[in-house]
């Protein structure tokens, strides 16, 4: 009996003991946990953007895309092979498992992955309140300049600025003050808000995002659908997936390949649910009642695509500038685009501050349009590339395919242009491709002109021919009308060159071997004439015409002009006959450009003989036969038709 007592206690023992085994091992287990948890937390002290309030998580089908954070072709940005699709094919997604098996039956069941935050993904935190205009300057003069060149360098804009500022900053009212007291009625259609980015600065994009919805009501704001274009950075991965999932009616589209800015929009299109597009750039502001104005207009009339005015924010201080009124969109003979005041509405009475204006083109960063009206003109042109004349084609294709453009003086949105473009592509001849495409679809005999504008156009157009095939058959479905129509019905302002041969080109000076050129500034004021290199790019084009006016400029309004014995150029009159001040007369024989008013002569002066305080180097001299008043006119391509 005693031996049995003896053995049980053993074994109770051995069985305490092993228990105490497993707990210290439990213990020591628990301990390292700990302390790598702690070492973890303190390399993170800086995850990356501040988590807003939980709102809500999203259910499935409010997010069409959620991203891997740990996929490694994603994080590192790394090309992802090309569809065909800019539908489902073109999103990148990760369903769900549980339910439906089959891809098809898959779709719009998605299973929400809330991402971690990596070593190599963090993001200065950005303030959340409101900051006013002082602080702004106070605290650029605090910013590290060598960060700041660094961002500019990046972004093409000082992102170092942009993040010390709030990403709900309330900009000053700036409307018409008949603007604040107009109701708008509650059915207006509901708008998507399509905000397209590549490699955008976190602060500028997320301010976008912010400043739509804090400034949208919500009855008239459907859904805001960021549309990631194949970026790169670290920040607009997993980091953006997770903010996103906590902000109510934003949903994140990420494209598999680069689509550029018509091919964004239009994936942004195809899973957008609101009756009106808006569509915008990822570094606006939008001032308190940017939407309803817009949407009334689009409301009355499905065929009117219409923009707000377009303020500016400084790329380098983030401060506010409101643009001038009236202001309108065009473009000129090189077929770049640019705001002007509208000359016929300058002068009008008070009333006229808060109507829509008509616009021969509008800009990209603000745009909207009836869904079914943007599908039935067809849409952004599927074969324009990366980035470059889109809105121009767009603007062209409206007018003449039965809509109309406005600009909404009520709303106003104000946007970041950027020092430089922060991003560089494949083809360092994208933008001329598309110009010619724009020029073949839709200039008929008008396209000359802009060749004569633009060799380098010139030159690859006569090496490669634009597959416009399916856009001329559109053109004839729509009941497009031709150029002309567009030149004398909605923008008849705009000059047309008459290219006569012999009598425009280069302005070529034999004395010197050089080419009459201008300085490419802003502004009406008078410019100080010079001789350059000749570019032989077509931008230092001229045009003496019938009137004897000789023309410079993209749009031929810059006019040769004196000042004196001082040559200039100044803004071309719009009355005929034009002034005889501008009035000048080219001998063939001699090769003297001659001033019809003073009957003096064109002459280039070398830099060490311009008169003091002078800046320029063409004046007016006695006509004599020196080879520095001998001029002849250099057309350096001849396009076809011309």
């Amino acid at each position: 009996m005693m031996r049995l007592w003896i053995r049980a206690a053993a074994v109770r023992r051995r069985v305490i003991c092993f228990w105490l085994l497993l707990l210290g091992f439990a213990l020591i287990t628990l301990a390292l946990i700990d302390h790598f948890s702690q070492d973890r937390n303190h390399s993170h002290q800086n995850p990356g953007p501040p988590r807003r309030p939980l709102q809500r998580i999203p259910s499935a089908p409010d997010l069409d895309v959620i991203v891997d954070p740990w996929d490694p072709a994603l994080e590192l940005g790394g090309d992802v092979a090309p569809l065909e699709s800019l539908q489902e094919d073109q999103l990148l997604y990760v369903p769900s498992t549980q339910g439906t098996k089959s891809l098809q039956q898959r779709k719009g069941n998605y299973k929400v992955i809330l991402p971690s935050v990596s070593k190599e993904t963090t993001v200065h935190a950005s303030r959340t309140h409101g900051a006013t205009e002082t602080e702004v300057g106070q605290r650029l003069k605090e910013t590290d300049k060598d960060l700041e060149l660094s961002a500019v360098q990046k972004y093409g804009l000082n992102e170092v600025m942009s993040g010390r500022i709030s990403l709900h900053r309330r900009l000053p009212d700036t409307r018409h003050p008949e603007c604040l007291g107009e109701q708008y009625s509650e059915s207006l259609p509901p708008a998507s808000v399509i905000i397209c980015f590549h490699d955008e600065a976190w602060s500028t994009l997320l301010r976008t995002v912010h400043s739509v919805l804090d400034t949208a009501p919500k009855q008239y704001l459907q859904e805001v659908l960021l549309v990631d274009d194949l970026s790169s950075h670290g920040h607009l991965k997993s980091v953006l997936s997770e903010y996103v999932s906590h902000l109510d009616g934003v949903r994140l589209i990420r494209s598999t390949k680069r689509l550029g800015v018509g091919g964004c929009r239009s994936l942004g299109v195809s899973r957008a649910a609101g009756e009106v597009l808006v569509f915008m750039d990822s570094h606006c502001e939008c001032q308190k009642g940017w939407l309803e104005p817009l949407l009334e207009r689009v409301a009355q009339d499905r065929t009117k695509v219409v923009s707000p005015i377009m303020d500016v924010i400084d790329w380098q201080t983030f401060k506010y500038n409101a643009t001038q009124w009236p202001v309108r969109g065009v473009f000129d003979w090189r077929l770049d685009f640019h705001w002007e005041l509208d000359p016929q509405l300058q002068h009008k009475d008070a009333d006229s501050a808060v109507q829509p204006v008509t616009s021969p083109a509008l800009g990209g960063g603000v745009v909207a349009m009836d869904k079914h009206f943007y599908h039935s003109v067809g849409g952004y042109d599927p074969g324009m590339l990366l980035w470059g004349g889109e809105q121009v084609e767009l603007s062209i294709r409206v007018w003449s395919c039965g809509g109309s453009m406005e600009v909404v003086p009520c709303s106003r949105v104000a946007h970041v242009d950027h020092h430089h473009l922060p991003y560089s592509f494949p083809d360092q001849e994208v933008l001329q491709r598309n110009k010619i495409r724009i020029a073949d679809i839709w200039m008929d005999a008008y396209r000359k002109i802009f060749y004569r504008r633009d060799t380098l156009a010139h030159f690859i157009r006569q090496s490669e021919s634009p597959n416009i095939t399916e856009r001329l058959r559109l053109k004839r479905s729509l009941g497009c009308r031709n150029f002309h129509w567009y030149l004398t019905t909605v923008y008849p302002q705009l000059y047309i060159p008459q290219d006569r041969p012999a009598l425009s080109g280069e302005l070529y000076n034999v004395g010197t071997g050089s080419c009459v050129d201008f300085p490419r500034v802003q502004g009406l004021q008078s410019r100080v004439m010079n001789v350059a290199p000749c570019s032989g790019t077509g931008s230092q084009h001229c045009d003496l015409n019938s009137d004897s006016e000789v023309r410079f400029g993209p749009n031929g309004a810059l006019c040769l002009d004196a000042e004196g014995k001082q040559v200039v150029v100044s803004p071309c009159p719009k009355q005929r006959p034009t002034s005889s001040r501008l009035q000048w007369k080219f001998i063939k024989l001699s090769g003297q450009l001659v001033h019809q008013l003073s009957q003096l002569c064109l002459e280039a002066v070398k830099d060490g003989e311009i008169p003091q305080g002078s800046t320029g180097g063409l004046f007016l001299r006695p006509c004599t036969h020196q080879p520095r008043q001998q001029w002849h006119f250099e057309q350096l391509v001849a396009p076809k038709g011309a």
